[in-house]
């Protein structure tokens, strides 16, 4: 890499505030538990079925709960953070037109809603089927220590932020009830690294240092390197969990054969999208709107779900490879 490559880019231009004093207060309460995020959890949290040989609907249903959960307690902790980051969100070209940050939520209501979430939070689960919570509160607890300190370690923010989608998938497990796979949650977080560090190599690379204080601890040239490491992981640790941990019976080799192609091809777009288009900006945006990882991730879903209907009623299909 050369000097050249490591230069800030310059600021694109920020595209004008639109009028959401307009909004009444309900929708910029709705805004400020992030609603789009929901993806996070309903990506991590059922993944734990990729490790159960047969899906149950006691199975399936406990893990909807999971999800359920999960979008609470990650809704209560947006609205914490933002009430603690309103004033550096306040001088941001993009989150400045966060509800609290714009002054469309007062901070008294903000607090007042936190808590109508963390007591939606506690009633589901008291409700929900008997399941093992420690990832939850874990994630409570870790995501707390994130908004007050952590975030701003350079390195650590990073790995604090790959560990509670760790922590997403640890809870998919507990619903399910089955052991998990060290491989899977390997990929697991060393994937979400990727993620995170396209994010951070964006920032830096648009908007410099100034907005987020671990920023100070990374360069481009990091960043790259981080990128490249955390993808080789990544990819490494998923292709032996697929031939060392996965439940072989559900997914023959002609399974493997599709899905270690079209994981690649989805890792490679992202990749691309940071470093060549440089798009990275916002990580759920590329993985929900890009065409390519779009349809890799349907392809993969499709495949494991005619694999768990092989498995479950084997007179149905059959397989070609035995």
């Amino acid at each position: 890499m050369t000097a050249a490559d490591t230069v800030v880019e310059p600021v694109a231009p920020v595209a004008a505030n639109r009028d959401t004093r307009l909004r009444p207060l309900p929708r910029h309460l709705l805004a400020l538990a992030r609603p789009g995020h929901v993806v996070k959890n309903l990506f991590a949290v059922p993944l734990a079925l990729i490790d159960t040989p047969v899906w149950t609907l006691t199975a399936l249903w406990r893990c909807v709960w999971a999800v359920a959960a999960f979008t609470l307690a990650s809704s209560v902790i947006y609205v914490l953070n933002d009430i603690a980051d309103r004033h550096r969100d306040g001088a941001h070209p993009e989150k400045r037109h966060r509800p609290i940050a714009a002054g469309h939520v007062p901070v008294p209501v903000a607090w007042g809603y936190a808590g109508l979430l963390a007591a939606g939070l506690i009633t589901l689960t008291v409700n929900a089927p008997p399941m093992a919570w420690w990832p939850l509160v874990g994630y409570l607890l870790l995501s707390a220590a994130y908004s007050r300190w952590l975030k701003h370690q350079p390195l650590l923010d990073v790995c604090v932020v790959a560990t509670g989608f760790v922590l997403r998938v640890l809870q998919g497990y507990a619903a399910v009830e089955t052991p998990p796979s060290s491989l899977l949650l390997t990929a697991v977080f060393s994937g979400c690294l990727v993620l995170i560090l396209g994010k951070r190599r964006h920032e830096l690379a648009v908007l410099g240092a100034r907005h987020r204080p671990a920023l100070d601890g990374y360069n481009l040239l990091l960043a790259d390197h981080l990128l490249g490491l955390t993808t080789t992981l990544a990819g490494v640790s998923f292709l032996l969990y697929l031939h060392l941990d996965t439940p072989i019976d559900a997914y023959p080799p002609a399974v493997l054969a599709l899905v270690v192609p079209l994981g690649l091809l989805a890792a490679f777009r992202y990749l691309q999208a940071v470093l060549v288009q440089r798009t990275g900006g916002d990580p759920i945006r590329i993985l929900l709107r890009d065409r390519t990882i779009v349809g890799c991730a349907v392809l993969v879903g499709v495949v494991l779900a005619v694999a768990q209907l092989n498995a479950r009623y084997p007179h149905l299909l059959t397989w070609t490879e035995r």
